[in-house]
């Protein structure tokens, strides 16, 4: 690989790592843990979850997100949610005292996101998911293209 693109290789995964940094940091600023976190985001994004949306969104072991989701049953927060369920997968809602929970913090949370799309502009913001998400899939594909063939990428 030549020193340019290891260079621009390097910056984007450094900045994709601070971006999920800047999650973890504000989650510890407001005492959550951030795989909690990521639960309560994806019950906000859908109106509830299961453990493998979580897992499959967040690339996150399953047995982690099980914990999680188990503790917070025990808190009170989630409740299991038997018509939203997707075949054998359980699917979780939150709770009066999960939703008051979770609004203490989504509020803060939801300004500050508010406020960083404002700043960077809403087009950019677009134009860098959908560049992001175009850059994944070839990514994906050149992963793909890779397990079919030799190491050095040459079909065997």
């Amino acid at each position: 690989m030549d020193r340019k693109t290891l260079q621009i290789i390097n910056a984007s995964n450094h900045s994709i790592i601070k971006l999920r940094g800047v999650y973890a940091d504000w989650s510890r600023r407001h005492n959550i843990n951030y795989n909690e976190m990521l639960v309560l985001y994806t019950i906000r994004e859908n109106g509830y979850c299961t453990q493998k949306q979580v897992c499959d969104n967040y690339l996150l072991p399953r047995q982690t997100i099980h914990n999680v989701i188990s503790r917070m049953r025990e808190q009170g927060y989630l409740i299991l949610e038997p018509e939203k369920g997707e075949g054998r997968e359980k699917a979780f809602v939150l709770t009066e005292k999960g939703r008051k929970y979770a609004e203490t913090f989504f509020c803060s949370l939801a300004s500050i996101e508010e406020a960083s799309v404002k700043r960077f502009g809403y087009e950019k913001i677009q134009m860098l998911t959908e560049l992001m998400k175009e850059y994944q899939e070839i990514l994906a594909s050149c992963v793909e293209q890779e397990a079919g063939g030799s190491r050095d990428g040459n079909k065997q």
